[in-house]
């Protein structure tokens, strides 16, 4: 498996990847934030990754530190108001949907290591949630939405790498 190439999401793997990776939490807005506050408080992990525009505007909004952010100025496959990025560095990335670019790897491994950025995808970012769980430190927490039923708080573990890598084995590398 190369992460030179592209990745292609197959109709089979598009199915099981609606389950959530991580804790599903439905609720309010304030309830889900609250949720990501907690974990925040409690454990105390080494990088806090949003992904998705929903998800990355309420917890901004709400004051919640993050030390990553991916949005791709899409909601439910719509377009909205790009998130206010404040002062974060910004990375530009290409990403296709049902895709996982080859360049993702290092853009996601490079906002990590600069702390306080956002990566803005011409495209689609769901996927990306792969690359930020295989490149974050363990114990790192990712937040990404859950249409229209809340959010998923996934922390990076040995487990989530092994499973987030046989994800990637089903996928199609592309020619």
């Amino acid at each position: 498996m190369s992460k030179s190439k592209d990745f292609l999401l197959t109709d089979s793997l598009r199915q099981q990847l609606k389950q959530p990776f991580g804790k599903l939490v439905t609720g309010s807005i304030p309830e889900c934030n609250s949720a990501i506050e907690t974990v925040i408080q409690q454990e105390a992990p080494p990088k806090v990754v949003l992904v998705g525009d929903t998800v990355s505007r309420n917890a901004l909004d709400a004051g919640i530190r993050t030390d990553l952010i991916i949005v791709d100025n899409m909601e439910m496959r719509h377009s909205t108001p790009p998130v206010s990025l404040g002062g974060r560095k910004v990375f530009k990335l290409i990403n296709p949907p049902g895709r996982i670019a080859a360049e993702s790897w290092n853009i996601v491994s490079r906002a990590l290591n600069a702390g306080d950025s956002a990566i803005v995808v011409e495209g689609e970012e769901d996927l990306l949630v792969l690359v930020a769980a295989l490149t974050a430190p363990i114990r790192s927490l990712i937040v990404y939405g859950q249409p229209k039923v809340g959010i998923v708080l996934v922390r990076v573990s040995s487990e989530l790498r092994h499973a987030m890598t046989q994800v990637l084995a089903q996928m199609k590398e592309a020619t």
